[in-house]
């Protein structure tokens, strides 16, 4: 039996004024071992992101069979306001699948989506939408540049700017975070000569940006993603989900894929280390500005431009072609010899 009206029968659904969501899938099936400090971690990356984000967004949680001891520390964090929407899975489908969860029903023109164990710092966002606003093509941005990743999904970069100046070699602005993330995952060091330059592009404005993107934080212009593949993936992790799914689809629209030139955000891994706890106290509460304007470009490909690029993936698997175009770039004589090993 149904008695009344329903008050919500009829209702338009407002639009929200926030431009700008990011997702953040969770993995914690238990407090021990290898998780045991993962919760404290997902805190720093939470609290870090409300902290120095210049711009309002908001934040998204799934909760990919999380332990119920977890959940029920995330629900406390929703009610504190610090999450927007939670989704909790009681079955674990997968890091990639657990961001599609959100990812498919996004309003929002731009949408985060980061890794559950990064470190935000000051003006990471502010950097990265300066980077969308000046480069209208820009499809993905990263608020970590990362290093020897210079050919991944930007065949359509070097397409454009292959006999332009603006597309070359310049010294890492900061070679201690490259130093951070290599040992955030498992490496002892970086080797110096990972570290001593790194392909930029430069902007109309003299913006420079740093051409690829990494894949555990960064910023999409979600126009990008409209043609993201309709089923799931079939990997819980790893395989060819990032780049079926998120890598490929900007790519397919001629969408640039960058990073900020400096670095804006850590990887931490899954146990805390001192510096992090240093930078995360030393971090400023940073007050929210309204969202700034950025020009909107048609995502699209042209036929001949999809050939050229194929063409030039090839001549590039050539060591020799390709080694003279990095010479082209701006890189010396010296600096290849140690290159490619």
């Amino acid at each position: 039996m149904r008695k009344g009206t329903n008050t919500s029968k009829e209702q338009t659904i407002s639009k929200r004024e926030v431009n700008h969501r990011v997702i953040i899938p969770l993995y914690i099936p238990h407090t021990d071992e290898y998780y045991s400090e993962a919760f404290e971690i997902f805190e720093m990356t939470l609290m870090s992101l409300h902290k120095t984000s210049t711009y309002p967004n908001l934040v998204s949680v799934i909760s990919d069979h999380c332990c119920d001891s977890i959940n029920y520390k995330l629900l406390e964090l929703k009610e504190k306001k610090l999450i927007d929407e939670l989704v909790i899975q009681t079955q674990n489908i997968g890091k990639l699948n657990a961001i599609l969860k959100v990812l498919r029903t996004v309003d929002e023109e731009f949408v985060t989506i980061t890794d559950a164990d990064v470190l935000f710092v000051n003006d990471w966002d502010k950097e990265v939408f300066h980077v969308f606003s000046s480069f209208p093509k820009a499809a993905v941005v990263s608020p970590v540049p990362v290093f020897r990743n210079q050919l991944s999904y930007t065949a359509n970069i070097w397409v454009d700017y292959f006999f332009s100046k603006k597309l070359a070699f310049q010294p890492v602005k900061n070679p201690d975070a490259l130093e951070k993330f290599a040992k955030s995952i498992g490496w002892d060091s970086l080797e110096p000569r990972f570290k001593d330059v790194i392909v930029t592009l430069k902007a109309e404005n003299d913006t420079l940006a740093v051409v690829s993107a990494t894949h555990f934080v960064a910023t999409y212009k979600k126009e990008y993603l409209k043609n993201i593949p309709k089923e799931n993936s079939i990997f819980k992790l790893g395989g060819n989900s990032e780049g079926k799914y998120l890598d490929k689809p900007p790519f397919d629209l001629d969408g640039y894929r960058l990073a900020t030139y400096d670095n804006y955000a850590y990887h931490l891994g899954n146990k805390t280390e001192l510096w992090q706890k240093e930078y995360y106290s030393a971090l400023s509460e940073t007050e929210k500005i309204p969202f700034p304007a950025i020009s909107n470009f048609k995502p699209g490909k042209s036929f001949v431009k999809k050939i050229i690029e194929k063409l030039l993936v090839k001549a590039l698997s050539n060591t020799k072609i390709y080694n003279m175009l990095l010479l082209r770039k701006g890189l010396t004589k010296q600096q290849l010899k140690t290159f490619w090993y």
